[in-house]
């Protein structure tokens, strides 16, 4: 971790794994840096490449527990918007995620107003998941489309 995202991190980590049971480890430590880092919403094999390069003896499978823990606390959520691997998002505000389907990234987007109010009586939501697809600016610029709602 980089000393600004250390002073920033480390203590929101360590509060929430021993919260929930968690020991705070160099591994789990390596492993948030890496989702902080580059919010780009990578697989774990994205965040194992990453972490590699800090850490070279981290396995796979740490990095799997590492995310499943994280999860698990409340400091990422796991985000699947394709059959693909999935992948993993510290932003833990309510928020909805738009899916290139050309460049295949992810994008967070915020949600407006009360998403889930419309639902039938007795039903209460906990968490929405909204994954919206289409093409990034980017992806239509390089099209030479114009990006909807642009003249």
């Amino acid at each position: 971790m980089n000393q600004t995202t250390d002073q920033t991190a480390e203590p929101l980590l360590n509060e929430r794994l021993a919260t929930s049971g968690f020991r705070f480890t160099p591994q789990r430590q390596s492993v948030y840096a890496v989702l902080l880092s580059e919010r780009d919403h990578p697989t774990a094999e994205d965040v194992f490449i990453r972490a590699k390069r800090e850490m070279p003896e981290i396995s796979l499978a740490t990095v799997y527990n590492c995310l499943e823990a994280f999860v698990k606390c409340g400091l990422a959520r796991q985000v699947t918007v394709e059959r693909g691997a999935a992948r993993f998002c510290p932003n833990m505000r309510e928020h909805s995620h738009f899916y290139c389907d050309v460049c295949v990234r992810v994008f967070d987007l915020p949600l407006s107003g009360e998403v889930a109010r419309d639902l039938p009586p007795g039903f209460r939501a906990v968490r929405v998941d909204l994954t919206i697809h289409g093409s990034c600016p980017d992806c239509e610029s390089a099209a030479g489309l114009t990006p909807a709602g642009e003249p």
